[in-house]
């Protein structure tokens, strides 16, 4: 399939990225600048909970629950009464009424009849409520229409906006900020470590195109759901950060793929199919498995959890969508070019693998693979200790800096009215009679932790009464609402236990009741995914233990930062209890991320195994092919969360230096180290899997790579002393395999010839013809081509030959030296004919170069 496809890529490659991105243009221009005026405050509370029915029932009897919208606070230096703006800054809220009938429905305010609950206990500061019309998704449109009029002047006297919605709109500002942070300073960041490692802008300029686009994308796509279920206004954020990193990442692993390939002596179409087939084929699979960690999301209740995870996987599945098909075709169109505009001509020269630092880490790892292992585990066992101290809590204006207008205003208003607390603790009560509500109100007021007493928000209604109370610490919600619950409820009454409190608490119970469920289905799904792409029930047990330790000890690191306080001062956020949803959310990208790189580490290891190479050489093969290209993908995902991780809001801090944790432990000590030298202990039984396992992932699998060549149109090619040969035409195709060299050691002498001679060769030719490069190995071609005749890439590659010449009947001895062995090739004859990647022999019998290095190999072997 990825072959077809692959194929497909190139042959329309001027047709399917025009396309696509005409889609994905078409799509954020048509609904993605909608998508802010889409998205909701709402999805934090489990909507089959008694606090959710508590506030249903209290909205159908009482309506919404408008009363901390707005807070407006007048402080004076002295007594407020005694500034003489008391008669002002009563008109001023007429007028605000007056001027925004559409908006205000009441304001309620201590300068109408001085009621004292409304002026604080040491005489200096009063407030107003200012109660909004509309349901919870208009009062957010509705506050930034009159947001201008809330900052009045009036002399001696200082005013501050607090209330919930004003809450809402500073954390809504604030991501909207993040996401213009990370495209001002992350993208340029990224570009510059994409051009630092691939060395060309225009290779540099492949993976951007994928970001750019998957952003755009995925909005399109976030306003498209939005008009069909809740998308919370955070998953924006989340969308962004994970379709931006992960998009880039798939785009570096293509690109280095098909520039490998290429300096490996393949023309572009097999270039362009090898890539798809391998670095593609990886892509796809690694973007399912992050989708299935997104998607355990969905067992949860949360309307937060669905959105982000419906946007988060439309995100990752856009960014591998992008990454086969436009990036290919890309490939297609640009060729060898793909090297233009270097930064550094000439640099990437051959270089024995066995002297690469990717190479000799593995190895370091392997010969101490007792320590390495039992060492690491201790250390990432360790790190995750923290989490025992951790501890749940709900968004408030805690998640603001501690320097924001709004946060110290709403903690003042808390400080100096208690009582009137925007997240109060609530009873719904209903079909209760005078005496039995009198026995309710009385239990409910011996439980320990509120501000004070409870109190009637409303007259009853419909049998239907509402009592609220304060409470004075929210780390003591669980304890409150468990007194709560123990109340002598009398027969036929009802009663529900609400308010903000009630549903931060039920919204964690819910999510630690599903949490066991979610856990099984990802370990389960993802277990199925590594073993079809490994062929191994070893490797999938392997890679879920360690991302588990992985995750553990980020989580640790979490909770030592953002309950704990470490770093509070540096990153300017106050240390409390995390949202639950949170720590489920960033459970689920952790997993996603770290099973992520496993793939990529892995699958290279697979393709050598499927190969013959031995456990120990797959292990370093696999490490010294993908180590760097991880470690590059993982500081640019580490660029882009930490332009989220100086977000002004903490649960984007902690989403994102969650994820910063995650790929230093996993791009590093886990897959560099850890891996390896547990392999090494595991040795043959890392490849075991029961049959029926093996012949399906042999259907997915990176053996019987097959290339269909395509040579030149059909041209004679005349030799001194030969007959004109024939090259095959367009439609002339032989489908060939794509094996590794049977040893390492000629694997690498067989890539040094290649990539040297592919440089060269690339250097001598500005523009080519994406046909004429060569489709399997470096030809010996022929040394003097008629001045007529075009010289081809493969007759202008050259690698260093001595020649040991004879009479001219006799034929040439060509050798290839090197430190470690001398290669005798087979005898060819002077000025020989080439052909599509092989070798004339003197009765025009086509050898195709592989084979010629097979030849050499076993006349060293001889000698």
């Amino acid at each position: 399939m990825f072959s077809i496809w692959g194929d497909f890529a190139y042959r329309h490659r001027k047709i399917v990225p025009t396309i696509i991105i005409a889609t994905i243009l078409a799509l954020y221009g048509i609904l993605g600048v909608q998508l802010a005026d889409r998205m909701s405050q709402e999805g934090w509370d489990d909507p089959h909970s008694s606090s959710t029915m508590a506030a249903a029932i209290e909205k159908k009897t009482f309506g919404r629950d408008n009363s901390g919208d707005i807070i407006l606070l007048f402080s004076a230096t002295t007594d407020i009464d005694d500034s003489g703006q008391s008669e002002a800054i009563k008109n001023y809220l007429t007028t605000l009424k007056e001027d925004h009938p559409q908006q205000i429905e009441s304001i309620t305010s201590y300068f109408d009849n001085r009621n004292p609950r409304l002026k604080s206990d040491d005489g200096t500061t009063a407030f107003a409520a200012v109660a909004l019309h509309g349901d919870d998704e208009q009062t957010l449109k509705d506050f930034r229409i009159i947001q201008e009029d809330l900052s009045p002047q009036f002399e001696g006297i200082n005013v501050q906006v607090a209330g919930a919605t004003a809450v809402a709109d500073a954390l809504d500002a604030g991501m909207a900020r993040d996401i213009q942070r990370a495209e001002i300073y992350a993208l340029p960041a990224v570009a510059l470590l994409l051009l630092l490692v691939f060395g060309s802008v225009v290779a540099t300029g492949m993976p951007l195109i994928v970001g750019g686009l998957s952003i755009l994308g995925s909005l399109g796509m976030l306003s498209l759901l939005a008009g069909f279920t809740q998308v919370n206004v955070f998953a924006q954020s989340i969308v962004t950060l994970l379709g931006l990193g992960l998009a880039i990442d798939y785009g570096l692993f293509m690109v280095s793929r098909f520039r490998e390939e290429l300096d490996n002596g393949h023309n572009v179409p097999d270039a362009v199919r090898i890539t798809t087939v391998t670095a593609g084929k990886t892509v796809v699979f690694s973007a399912a498995m992050v989708a299935v960690a997104l998607s355990g999301l969905l067992i949860f209740p949360q309307a937060f959890l669905k959105s982000v995870a419906y946007g988060a996987i439309s995100a990752v599945g856009l960014a591998a969508l992008l990454s086969i098909t436009v990036l290919p075709s890309l490939f297609g169109l640009l060729g060898h070019r793909i090297d233009l505009w270097s930064i550094r001509r000439g640099s990437r020269t051959a270089r024995r693998l066995e002297d690469t630092w990717w190479y000799r880490l593995p190895q370091w790892a392997m010969k101490r693979s007792i320590l390495v292992t039992s060492g690491l585990i201790i250390l990432l066992i360790a790190l995750s200790v923290p989490l025992v101290g951790v501890k749940f809590g709900g968004i408030n204006e805690t998640y603001l800096p501690p320097t924001n207008d709004v946060r110290v205003a709403q903690q003042k208003f808390d400080q100096e009215f208690p009582e009137f607390r925007t997240d109060p603790i609530k009873l719904v009560i209903t079909n209760a009679s005078n005496e039995q509500l009198v026995d309710i109100f009385q239990q409910a007021n011996q439980v320990t932790g509120l501000t004070g007493r409870f109190s009637a928000s409303s007259a009853t209604v419909d049998g239907t009464t509402v009592l609220s109370a304060g409470i004075e610490n929210r780390e003591n919600n669980a304890s409150v609402v468990e007194q709560l619950r123990t109340l002598d409820v009398p027969n036929g009454v009802s009663v529900y236990i609400g308010g903000t409190p009630a549903m931060e608490v039920e919204s964690i119970e819910a999510l630690f009741e599903k949490l066991p469920w979610m856990a099984t289905y990802i370990i389960v799904a993802t277990f199925v995914l590594m073993a079809l792409v490994f062929g191994s029930l070893i490797l999938p047990a392997k890679a879920i233990i360690m991302t588990v330790l992985g995750m553990g000890a980020t989580l640790g690191l979490l909770t030592l930062m953002f309950v704990d306080g470490v770093g509070t001062n540096i990153f300017n956020f106050t240390a409390g209890p995390l949202m639950s949803p949170v720590l489920v959310l960033i459970m689920s990208i952790v997993y996603g991320l770290s099973t992520d790189y496993e793939v990529f580490l892995v699958s290279r290891m697979v393709e050598a195994r499927e190969n013959d190479e031995s456990t120990d050489e797959a292990i370093k093969y696999g490490t010294a092919h993908t180590g760097g290209i991880i470690t590059a993908a993982a500081l640019i995902m580490i660029v882009v969360c930490g332009a989220f991780g100086f977000s002004e809001i903490v649960m984007m801090k902690y989403i994102a230096f969650g994820m910063i944790f995650a790929l230093l432990f996993d791009a590093t000590i886990i897959r560099m180290l850890l891996v390896p030298a547990v392999m090494h202990l595991l040795k043959e039984d890392n490849w075991w899997a029961p049959r029926c396992v093996k012949v399906a992932a042999d259907k997915l699998g990176h053996n019987n790579v097959q290339l269909h060549q395509t040579h030149q149109s059909a041209e004679f090619l005349p030799a001194h002393n030969t007959q004109p040969v024939l090259t095959p035409s367009m439609e002339d195709t032989t489908e060939v395999s794509l094996p590794l060299p049977s040893t390492y050691k000629e694997r690498t002498t067989t890539t040094q010839l290649t990539r040297a001679a592919a440089m060269e060769t690339r250097s001598t030719i500005s523009e080519p013809d994406d046909d004429i490069f060569l489709s399997d190995e470096v030809v010996f071609g022929d040394d003097n081509p008629p001045a007529d005749t075009k010289p081809s890439a493969a007759s202008a590659v050259q690698p260093t030959i001595s020649k040991e010449t004879s009479s001219s009947e006799e034929p040439v001895t060509e050798t290839h030296s090197d430190e470690n062995s001398i290669f005798t090739a087979q005898p060819i004859v002077p000025n020989q004919a080439t052909r599509g990647g092989r070798v004339a022999s003197q009765d025009n019998e086509l050898i195709p170069f592989s084979e010629l290095l097979k030849q050499m190999q076993k006349r060293e072997n001889n000698t």
